[in-house]
């Protein structure tokens, strides 16, 4: 049996895997279930771990695979996920996403900073395989992170992001920004009145402000790419 908090954590995790493509940050984890500190978040994860919901994967930050869920869960529908941590030689975790017969090719449109903006994103550098579950309407295109600004969203630098074209966003969602039409970021994108904060996902990058006519938004993230 787990808690209300156990399964609560448990359920977090899941949905915002299935909704963003990337796990949530212990910070995330800690405001959505109301806890003062994150030790309260490492003592449900051991938790979960002991009863043989979740699995810690050795030597990876934050690295945790997903075994099951409970069937009060399970009725709403899941497939197993991985929340991703710092790269290292590892076989594909149980449950990783293949990339099958049915998987489509998109463009990978250059680098995209994760930490201090590079120039703006131009033209097509090659085309990368995704599966096609990842994708949805729309159109989508890949992306290089380069930097480590997004760590603690499960975001490392080498990675490939794949985003769904869109020019409005939520607060809380990561997106690719472009600032003064000069320069693209990729950041948690938050607005009150006129103000744009682009928010890093690493405490050692400060939260960037803009007038709400300095920030374009050129998609939202809705994957991301590995190699191992």
């Amino acid at each position: 049996m787990l808690t209300r908090k156990q399964l609560d954590l448990l359920d977090f995790i899941n949905k915002r895997l299935q909704r963003d493509g990337v796990p949530p940050s212990f910070d995330e984890m800690k405001e959505a279930l109301d806890l003062r500190s994150k030790s309260g978040i490492h003592r449900l994860i051991t938790a979960l771990e002991e009863r043989g919901f979740i699995r810690r994967l050795a030597h990876r930050a934050r690295a945790i695979e997903i075994v099951k869920l409970p069937e009060a869960l399970e009725r709403g529908g899941f497939t197993p996920r991985v929340i991703e941590g710092d790269k290292t030689d590892h076989p594909d975790p149980r449950g990783a996403m293949p990339v099958e017969a049915s998987a489509l090719e998109l463009p990978v449109m250059g680098k995209i900073a994760a930490g201090v903006p590079i120039e703006a994103i131009s033209h097509e550098h090659h085309r990368v395989a995704v599966p096609g579950q990842m994708v949805g309407k729309g159109h989508h295109y890949a992306l290089e992170v380069k930097g480590d600004s997004m760590i603690d969203a499960g975001i490392n630098n080498g990675d490939i992001v794949v985003i769904r074209e869109t020019t409005t966003a939520d607060n809380g969602d990561i997106v690719v920004a472009l600032v003064e039409d000069q320069e693209a970021t990729l950041k948690r994108f938050r607005q009150q009145g006129n103000t744009i904060a682009l928010e890093a996902a690493n405490p050692a990058y400060e939260t960037r402000l803009y007038r709400d006519d300095q920030v374009k938004v050129q998609g939202r993230l809705v994957g991301l790419i590995r190699s191992y």
